[in-house]
């Protein structure tokens, strides 16, 4: 499963991705009282001062995919399991705070500028010279510029999910000693900071596996040979499909509180249970209701929430033979009724559901404006007249086209509430205007590598993930040439407006216009229909502190700990 998509954020334009399944349901239990969407700045971790807390402990931490590629700048790597367990063992240049705002992470980064040198952006990074690779190298700028020509596009025998920013460097030079790295662009990317971060998905390897594309493709292949970070690897079980970390005694920053953190990958379905049963003591409860019920039950446990900066959507393959023509997919867009969608998925948590207009900023976003236009009304009337206008004509119940019935696979993982439900809501809303939907549920592990990435679906459901970089984010999944790209749709055009919001950094009022201009290019593309902004509840053991609902913060793991 390929992990979420990171789009959406508070900072910049656009949207980055990084496919995480969210689990949603409709609930037999009473609705609670609704509450209006906090907003993405929010965080609820149970923040609390290291020292307070106990030394020792495992924390068992729920993830829904284990993984064979482990390096997760790779195409195959950016899955949802194998990030959260990758950004605790690799490298991340930067801490994102609650706003979005970026801070060096001195573990690594003691500074980093950007200044405009004869007329091109320089950023210079100061590296910490304490910082090392488990094997002992130090991480130096050859890291830094290994990295940048693997992820630059430059050679497409590197498989990588994103050349963001990277495909913009000149060079990266050695500055005056090891640990400084001069990288000049070519042309100026504003989002800079989101180069060699983790809230980016782009943690940093080391040079030696970037080096060359055979490595990098393959060195993290069923195996995490070098880390570099608080934690190191302990073991990986292919069977019990678990991968364990444990305190790194070499490591050079704050002592980590807990001894070691077990990720237990498992159908999201599993989780509360195993949360009852204390087998897990974290796992995210998206909108699945069901596991809400089930979790706030636990007397040993908590929910902790905080305002999403996700979105809920639909992917609509634009290389498939029934929905190559964009008038096809539109009447879709417009079969489909996304307020009912948005309450039935989110009903029982006590949470207001925000249809979302807009593919890359949320409501409470600076920026956000509705561009959906007809394409986000429901009007089955319209959406049959355009049927008809692209020659898929009404036979009894069903339309047909040159003897072919317009039936579409929707492709859904199992052990997903929420894919089960839309599955079954849409099943009805588009027999309504004469088109028959084949639910097909397949294994988790599989749903991203087997079906989504190959392009072997028509319609298919998930979550994408914010970051805050939504400008430079979100062309991975919206560009032609992005490596999430699924609807396999895009123009020059909508491509251009990305690239423009990303690099303008010295007008942020122009970002946000050209990242609207972008989005309403993108709905008429009808690739992507998002469907609405999902909550970030988290259901923890209740000893647990400094972790939770993260909202747009990342992880600092060395902080978790248990209360004494």
């Amino acid at each position: 499963m390929k992990v979420s998509r990171y789009p959406l954020s508070l900072v910049a334009t656009l949207a980055v991705s990084s496919l995480a399944l969210s689990a949603c349901s409709s609930s037999d239990s009473d609705d609670a009282q609704e509450k209006a969407p906090q907003k993405s700045t929010s965080v609820n971790i149970k923040a609390t001062d290291p020292a307070k807390l106990k030394q020792g402990g495992t924390m068992n931490w729920a993830i829904q995919t284990f993984a064979t590629q482990w390096n997760i700048t790779q195409v195959d790597g950016l899955q949802a399991g194998p990030t959260e367990v990758m950004k605790s063992l690799v490298p991340s240049l930067w801490h994102t705070d609650a706003s979005g705002g970026q801070h060096p992470n001195k573990a690594f980064l003691l500074d980093a500028k950007s200044a405009t040198v004869k007329g091109k952006q320089v950023v210079t990074w100061h590296l910490n010279p304490k910082a090392k690779w488990s094997d002992g190298t130090p991480i130096t700028w050859k890291d830094l510029a290994a990295n940048t020509e693997a992820l630059s596009g430059h050679d497409k025998a590197y498989k990588v999910a994103s050349t963001v920013g990277f495909d913009q460097v000149e060079s990266v030079k050695k500055g005056k000693d090891e640990y400084e790295a001069v990288m000049t662009f070519a042309k100026p990317f504003a989002d800079w900071q989101g180069m060699f971060n983790a809230s980016a998905n782009q943690p940093l390897y080391p040079a030696k596996y970037a080096s060359d594309p055979k490595t990098y493709n393959t060195a993290y292949v069923n195996k995490i040979p070098v880390t570099g970070n608080a934690f190191k690897l302990g073991s990986i079980d292919k069977s019990a499909k678990t991968v364990t970390v444990v305190a790194d005694p070499k490591w050079w920053g704050d002592k980590p509180k807990l001894d070691k953190i077990v990720f237990h990958a498992m159908d999201s379905a599993s989780m509360p249970g195993a949360f009852a049963n204390g087998e897990i003591d974290y796992f995210d409860i998206g909108g699945d209701a069901s596991a809400y019920k089930q979790a706030s039950k636990v007397s040993a446990g908590e929910i902790r929430e905080a305002g999403g900066p996700n979105y809920r959507h639909l992917t609509f393959n634009g290389e498939s033979a029934k929905l190559k023509d964009p008038k096809v997919r539109q009447a879709l867009f417009m079969a489909t009724d996304r307020e009912t969608i948005a309450k039935s998925d989110l009903k029982g948590l006590g949470w207001k559901p925000s249809v979302k207009n807009n593919n890359f900023l949320n409501a409470n976003q600076k920026g956000y404006q509705d561009n959906a236009g007809k394409l986000g009304k429901y009007d089955p009337k319209a959406a049959g007249k355009l049927l008809d206008e692209a020659g898929w004509k009404l036979s009894g119940k069903i339309r047909k086209k040159d003897g072919k019935e317009l039936s579409l696979r929707f492709i859904i993982p199992s052990g997903n509430p929420s894919a089960t439900n839309e599955g079954s809501m849409l099943t009805q809303m588009y027999q309504q205007v004469g088109v028959k939907l084949q639910i097909q549920t397949v294994p988790t592990n599989d749903f991203f590598d087997k079906y989504v990435t190959p392009g072997d679906f028509d319609i298919t459901p998930f979550t994408l993930l914010g970051t805050p970089f939504p400008a430079s984010g979100a062309t991975n999944v919206y560009t032609r040439k992005g490596g999430n790209n699924d609807a396999n749709v895009g123009s020059k055009k909508l491509d251009d407006l990305l690239y423009a919001a990303s690099t303008n950094a010295a007008d942020p009022a122009g970002a946000l216009k050209q990242t609207n201009q972008a989005d309403v290019e993108a709905w008429q593309l009808a690739g992507v229909l998002p469907l609405y902004q999902r909550p970030d509840i988290a259901a923890i053991n209740k000893k647990l502190a400094n972790m939770g609902a993260l909202g747009m913060t990342d992880v600092v793991y060395e902080r978790i700990g248990f209360s004494k």
